[in-house]
């Protein structure tokens, strides 16, 4: 499927402040990015930054006092990857490769070690695989409120659970935690996401099974197949959009994302398994 996305953000900078932005398509052989621009305004000179193992791309810039903006523009072919869930399994902590304990350990955000008896009283009995992960997005789905202002930037996937309210961030924070308390490898994603209402960047969670890391948003307010990656992390302390570094305001912003090829719809939020990475070589399945 080929998506035109892209975002629109302004600032008004009161004193010199350093911005890290991280808001453009990963660089994965999933995208094919047919184009794309980035305009700046005031110009000014950047640097940039593309992590060599999750392809997020980061671009700094330090801007003097007045009005700033930013506008990123793509086009993308997105290729997805299905399954039938009943066939993905969970691969045993013993035979996990190591470069993925980052996704298996608790992090700032994602509070698993606080949460896995909870995680094991509620789901450690289900059997193994994608169908236990689906069925984690379902009790989160049903049990959290999805409500804005229930939470900040410094909410904590425990914090969540005890409010039993939040957005998108939350429930893929809390998603993440309780794969991680269960030995499930999971890490945070932000995206442009197709169907989405109203337009914002989103974000949703990566179960690693089987060999491959699969894609699951617990909120079911968008495609699974319509998620176009822009950054993936330990939790949103990574890949946040936008890290400021000085006092600044923000005076506006717009998250886009439509369909360019006239195709078909994607196929329903929940029926098969989705991902959009390659599997890894050095893996093996349970």
């Amino acid at each position: 499927m080929r998506f035109t996305l892209g975002c629109s953000l302004a600032y008004e900078v009161e004193a010199p402040t350093t911005f890290i932005f991280n808001v453009e398509v990963a660089r994965l052989k999933s995208h094919r990015i047919i184009g794309e621009t980035l305009t700046l305004a005031p110009e000014l000179a950047h640097r940039v930054y593309v992590t060599p193992d999750l392809r997020n791309r980061y671009l700094g810039v330090n801007v003097a006092p007045g009005p700033f903006s930013l506008e990123y523009n793509a086009e993308v072919d997105l290729t997805v990857v299905r399954a039938d869930p009943d066939t993905i399994h969970e691969t045993p902590v013993a035979a996990l490769p190591l470069d993925i304990l980052p996704f298996l350990l608790p992090s700032r955000f994602v509070s698993s070690d606080r949460l896995t008896p909870f995680a094991q009283a509620e789901f450690g009995h289900l059997p193994k695989g994608h169908q236990r992960v689906n069925a984690i997005c379902n009790w989160i789905h049903d049990n959290i409120a999805y409500q804005r202002g229930a939470s900040d930037g410094e909410t904590t996937a425990d914090e969540s659970l005890l409010k039993r309210a939040g957005v998108c961030r939350d429930f893929a924070h809390i998603g993440t935690a309780f794969c991680r308390a269960l030995g499930i490898p999971a890490r945070f994603v932000s995206c442009y996401a197709y169907g989405l209402v109203p337009g914002d960047f989103h974000a949703v969670f990566e179960a690693y099974l089987d060999g491959r890391w699969w894609l699951f948003d617990a909120t079911r307010q968008a495609h699974l197949d319509g998620l176009v990656r822009i950054g993936i992390g330990r939790d949103a302390a990574e890949i946040a959009f936008s890290t400021p570094y000085g006092a600044m305001k923000p005076t506006g912003m717009e998250i886009r994302i439509d369909r360019a090829d006239g195709g078909p719809e994607p196929a329903e939020r929940t029926v098969d398994a989705i991902s959009t990475e390659e599997p890894a070589p050095h893996a093996g399945a349970a």
